[in-house]
């Protein structure tokens, strides 16, 4: 994987027409360490990873993105890749190889501890919501009520009453959540 992101930054960089040196000095990352990264022979943490992304106008997601488009209806374990990261604390996973053309997104979400507990902002939106609890606690607001769901625990709702979540621990929390409509179908 270190190769791939390694190889995608080089890419991303040399198309703004940037040298090692110009993204070391707005990274605050030696040029060897860079070029460490492009040739794939070290690994780096998000917090850097993510502000490499934004020097290169891209979101960190695309380092972890493969572009195929494979209608397999199953999907192994090992090809499960990272969708989307949010403020470096939500991480989501497509559990299906065909997002584009169903009704349901099925996802795996991981929501790292987070560092203080910040109040949960709620929204409402179209559709109904499935979310599983595979590990940790996770806290859910639904109707301005609090939830304390811990694994094998689960939620089952319309979407259009106010809800959100978070993880308020020091432990990683990992859910399962099935929603429709499908917000990434094509038409």
């Amino acid at each position: 994987m270190a190769a791939d992101i390694g190889k995608k930054i080089k890419e991303l960089r040399t198309n703004k027409n940037l040298t090692l040196k110009d993204l070391s000095e707005k990274t605050n990352l030696s040029i060897g360490y860079l070029s460490q990264l492009e040739r794939g022979l070290t690994t780096i943490a998000i917090d850097s990873l993510e502000n490499i992304a934004k020097v290169l106008d891209t979101d960190i997601a695309c380092f972890f993105r493969e572009h195929k488009n494979s209608k397999k209806a199953v999907l192994r374990n090992h090809e499960k890749e990272v969708f989307e990261i949010i403020n470096s604390q939500f991480i989501y996973y497509h559990l299906t190889n065909d997002v584009e053309s169903k009704n349901l997104l099925p996802r795996l979400i991981e929501i790292l501890p987070s560092m203080m507990e910040e109040k949960i902002i709620t929204y409402q939106h179209e559709g109904e919501e499935f979310i599983y609890v595979l590990e940790g606690i996770l806290t859910m607001i639904i109707d301005n009520e609090q939830y304390a769901l811990y694994p094998g625990d689960s939620a089952h709702i319309d979407s259009n009453r106010v809800h959100n979540w978070a993880n308020y621990t020091n432990k990683k929390v990992k859910l399962l959540t099935v929603h429709t409509p499908n917000f990434l179908k094509k038409a």
